[in-house]
């Protein structure tokens, strides 16, 4: 289960330092924009290196590499531009947030398909887990917007479990991996917590958890996976802000402290 004290003392330091400065927030977004788009892109198999994201992403071409990994790397970083906008507004994801962040996803790549649930049964690969039917698919997704939408969990359970079951209904034809990483992010900036990015080099551990929820329905692999990627994604506002480790025990000790 996750530590949900520990994730929400961090937040709690970080909620003190709020609203950060301007160029801090700024510096912030642009490197987490490039190092986000690379590695869920390259989940997915896209062959682009960091730098050659960081470029794509400043408008300049890359030789060598296909038009659709260009477009990929253009489009989901507009989707984390909606994100950014959506994550303004209090509430949960609704369906209309969900096709809109997915039609950015494809945008370009497949326009027949962006921000429509799939006519077709599909697979995914290397998986156990089988998709439901297409047959189901609208039932499906009203169930899981149903449950999601009156559960009363901690932000980065809701999150996690928000991911692992969209994963589980792989309610569009392509696109599902990025979009689900999109919304899971959407719903920790509303709960007041930064966006996580899952590394290229943590996709098997992470295919893994994913699909030991989906088979066995054991999410304990992909809550202890959120909670250390959430831990870690504090920690570039610790820098930005001048915080030292010792600092952050320190508010630690001093809260322990009080609850004595």
């Amino acid at each position: 289960m996750l530590n949900t004290a520990e994730l929400d003392r961090l937040k709690s330091i970080l909620d003190e330092h709020r609203p950060l400065p301007a160029a801090v927030v700024t510096n912030l977004q642009e490197d987490l924009r490039v190092r986000w788009t690379y590695n869920s892109n390259a989940i997915e198999g896209s062959t682009l290196t960091l730098q050659e994201t960081k470029v794509i992403l400043e408008g300049i071409t890359v030789g060598g590499k296909t038009l659709r990994e260009h477009l990929e790397a253009v489009s989901h970083a507009e989707a984390i531009d909606l994100i950014c906008s959506m994550a303004t507004e209090e509430g949960r994801l609704t369906e209309r947030e969900l096709k809109d962040i997915h039609a950015l996803v494809l945008k370009g790549i497949d326009t027949e398909n962006a921000g429509r649930y799939r006519r077709v049964n599909v697979t995914i690969a290397g998986a156990q887990h089988v998709p439901p039917s297409f047959l189901h698919l609208d039932q499906e997704m009203q169930d899981l917007f149903s449950v999601y939408t009156q559960c009363d969990l901690h932000p980065v359970e809701r999150a996690a479990r928000l991911h692992v079951d969209f994963v589980k209904i792989h309610p569009f034809v392509d696109g599902n991996g990025r979009t689900a990483r999109l919304i899971m992010n959407l719903e920790l900036v509303r709960g007041g917590f930064p966006p996580v990015v899952i590394a290229m080099a943590n996709r098997l551990k992470y295919y893994q958890a994913l699909d030991l929820a989906h088979v066995q329905n054991d999410y304990d692999p992909f809550f202890e996976l959120t909670e250390h990627l959430v831990v870690e994604s504090f920690n570039p506002y610790w820098f930005a802000l001048g915080l030292e480790e010792q600092e952050i025990q320190a508010a630690d000790q001093h809260s322990s402290g009080l609850s004595m």
